[in-house]
């Protein structure tokens, strides 16, 4: 086994990957991060860069006395906007299940780094159809926003008793995930109690 189980927990409830390859001896999932936030923010970066380019060529003109010296920000802010909507871009989440190698790989990348998960399917215990408890938002001044909430989630169990999520959704969505998944691996389905 290489890598880390707790690196691969999501961050919001509901994941949901698409199929990219599926031939008899691998399946290979996708999931691309958070798509509308990203392109808002690439739209916003792109609408303001026209303000944003004479209030630079302003400042380089005159410096920090002339008329546009008080909008020193707004290039700033725009180049934030630009950097947030490439990070959001770059998100990926990928699993491969491959039966010649007798591998299961998950792949987490974005621009900062790539993280990696690879077992042996001698390794993994079975496949669990479970509920994580999920958080629906955040809390703040103390407030009770932050309560959790029951997900379905599907799951690798391995022989250290760690387990690694997989995917968040629909039970239905994982029920057929899951039944495709298990003579994929060859390992049993097990369901929470």
């Amino acid at each position: 086994m290489q890598g880390n189980p707790a690196q691969f927990e999501a961050i919001g409830s509901r994941l949901g990957f698409r199929i990219v390859a599926d031939e008899p001896a691998k399946l290979v999932l996708v999931w691309q991060g958070a798509r509308f936030p990203a392109f808002l923010c690439l739209g916003i970066a792109l609408a303001l860069l026209f303000i944003s380019v004479p209030i630079i060529e302003a400042l380089r003109q005159r410096g920090f006395q002339g008329p546009a010296a008080s909008l020193w920000y707004f290039p700033l802010m725009n180049l934030i906007l630009l950097g947030i909507a490439a990070f959001l871009l770059s998100v990926k989440r990928t699993i491969v299940f491959d039966r010649n190698e007798q591998k299961i790989c998950l792949y987490k990348r974005s621009i900062f780094r790539t993280r990696r998960f690879c077992a042996n399917k001698d390794e993994v215990t079975s496949l669990k159809i479970g509920t994580d408890q999920v958080y629906s938002g955040f809390a703040l001044a103390g407030s009770s926003a932050a309560e959790t909430y029951a997900v379905p989630s599907l799951r690798l169990e391995l022989k250290g008793g760690e387990t690694v999520l997989l995917d968040r959704g629909g039970a239905k969505r994982l029920e057929d995930f899951a039944k495709r998944l298990s003579p994929l691996i060859d390992k049993p389905l097990t369901r929470e109690e």
